[in-house]
């Protein structure tokens, strides 16, 4: 233990500022998104047709060529969606989902039946003689047949293959009066116009979130009711029909595109509205939230469904929204910090001055919100054991570094001797995380979130001690101070691939300036005593 050097006072009211700013966002964070939200009401709570994949249990996922749905599974789903929806779309023959337009004749309900083309020709010639068999099988409930879905957009077969494959369906099912079609992204038609000559209707995706230039909320059935406009122009005489349409309620923002439970409940709402105006066919995407989709798109992948996992509405047509109905979960989260900082210091003189309990108090609520914040995304986000032990692992750690970098501060705050800094190691730990993560983000991020309650906790910390370390305390090692200066660069980027409308990436670069202004005030303070050597470990 080292008597204290006074830390100046022109920074101790920054250092409490910082401590009352962030407990005051955990506050005003949780508050926010537990509010109601207004909204414009749908005309009904009725949906024309919605995209039906029943692979929403864990580990069930159609990635997997054996996996099996059993018709009574399906029989419930249907009897279910009965309730709201005239219409289900299917994907795909395979997993037992040619049962589907069976099952729906019973609850009256019509189909638009899915047949899978993929790269596999052998399995493709396997779904195309399946679905042949179905429609000629119940072709009384079936309201069209989707012969491939965005296979163009994923690249695995030419034009010219794929209208062989449309054709081919068409032709064998003439007889029946079925028509057939091929539905891709909006564009994918402006690029292959000639789809166009083998399908009885033009099928397209129009989805405002996943746009190259992602669509902000208040906009986005208008850009759905342009887009549609446009292509009944460029096809003239042709018949349209929207066959996937819809808004993620969780996962990264793109730009101003948010993902929220409030604004896929506004866009339902909206577009709803805007497509009984218009008497348009529509699909919407989709029944039930998909949790296998975070495996190829990230969080925002497995929560477009109307319903979640346990096959309960995510939101109503009519009234008020809440994002985070358990929003006291959040403050109460910090509460329980707070106690758990304070009892972690409880037994030590320099803890026990009024300052350096105030000090405590508003370190652990500020960390317990910040927890509690990055515990709701690993909610949403975490797919299985191991990555829920990861997350959980990473959490302990923030929490654990959190406290003894509060202790110090509130011994420093509290004028009592400072002790019980982490090693040095530990600070290297995060900068080197938040660096890595800087990396992913912009090289690889179009499916990565921003772990923004699991970094700020360390990060403010740190920035509170440097400013508060008048002594030898930290001297940064080279490494870190070049991380210091790469990690607000990478964080830049992140902004402006999101052409500065993602709040998110704001948060994420206030993160990293904050870590890295924390090693360099450290470092210009050690050259200004002389002391250019990094310490072993804290004093």
């Amino acid at each position: 233990m080292t008597p204290p050097s006074s830390p100046s006072s022109r920074v101790l009211p920054l250092a409490w500022l910082a401590l009352v700013a962030a407990a005051l966002w955990g506050v005003i964070w949780w508050w926010q998104i537990g509010r109601a939200v207004a909204l414009p009401e749908a005309p009904s709570s009725r949906v024309a047709c919605v995209s039906y994949a029943p692979f929403r249990k864990p580990g069930e996922t159609p990635l997997n060529i054996h996996a099996y749905v059993s018709p009574e599974r399906i029989d419930a789903d249907l009897r279910a969606l009965s309730e709201r929806f005239d219409c289900v779309r299917t994907y795909s023959q395979g997993f037992g989902l040619s049962a589907v337009p069976a099952i729906a004749q019973r609850y009256g309900m019509k189909v638009l039946m899915g047949i899978w083309i993929g790269r596999d020709p052998v399995l493709n010639d396997n779904e195309i003689k399946a679905g042949i068999a179905t429609i000629k099988a119940h072709p009384e409930v079936l309201r069209g047949v989707v012969v491939g879905n965005e296979v163009l957009l994923r690249g695995e077969q030419t034009p010219t293959a794929l209208a062989q494959y449309v054709t081919e369906v068409r032709d064998a099912v003439r007889d029946t009066h079925v028509p057939v079609t091929y539905a891709d992204v909006w564009e994918f038609w402006q690029h292959y116009p000639e789809m166009a000559k083998v399908v009885d209707f033009i099928t397209i995706h129009i989805l405002p979130y996943w746009e190259d230039e992602p669509v902000e909320p208040r906009d986005a059935v208008q850009h759905v009711a342009d887009v549609y406009a446009r292509m009944k122009a460029e096809f003239p005489g042709r018949a349209v029909m929207i066959g996937e349409t819809g808004w993620p309620s969780q996962g990264k923002q793109r730009r101003g595109a948010a993902a929220s439970l409030v604004n896929e409940a506004r866009y339902m709402r909206e577009f709803l509205r805007y497509a009984g105006s218009v008497d348009m066919p529509y699909n919407v995407i989709e029944a039930f939230d998909q949790p296998w989709k975070r495996e190829q798109e990230g969080t925002v992948g497995g929560y477009w469904g109307i319903f979640d996992v346990d096959a309960r509405p995510k939101f109503s047509m009519q009234g008020p929204v809440v994002e985070e109905p358990r929003w006291l979960l959040g403050w109460w989260a910090g509460v329980l910090g707070a106690v758990l900082f304070v009892l972690a210091a409880v037994w030590r003189r320099e803890w026990r001055s009024r300052k350096a309990r105030y000090a405590l108090v508003l370190s652990g609520f500020a960390c317990g919100t910040a927890l509690a914040w990055q515990f709701r995304q690993m909610w949403f986000a975490c797919r299985d054991v191991v990555e829920w032990a990861v997350s959980g692992t990473l959490c302990v750690l923030a929490l654990l570094t959190t406290i003894a970098l509060a202790r110090w501060v509130a011994a420093r705050l509290g004028g009592g001797p400072t002790r019980g800094m982490p090693d040095p190691r530990a600070r290297f730990a995060w900068m080197f995380g938040l660096t890595l993560y800087g990396l992913l983000l912009v090289f690889d991020g179009r499916y990565r979130d921003f772990p923004l309650g699991l970094f700020w906790p360390p990060a403010l910390g740190y920035f509170i001690a440097a400013l508060l370390d008048a002594g030898r305390t930290w001297v940064p090692t080279a490494e870190e101070r070049f991380m210091a200066c790469l990690m607000p660069l990478l964080a830049i980027v992140t902004v402006v691939q999101d052409v500065g409308l993602n709040p998110a990436s704001w948060l994420w670069l206030g993160v990293n300036l904050t870590l890295g202004a924390a090693a360099l005030i450290a470092w210009r303070r050690a050259v200004r005593l002389g002391t250019h050597e990094p310490q072993a470990a804290y004093q």
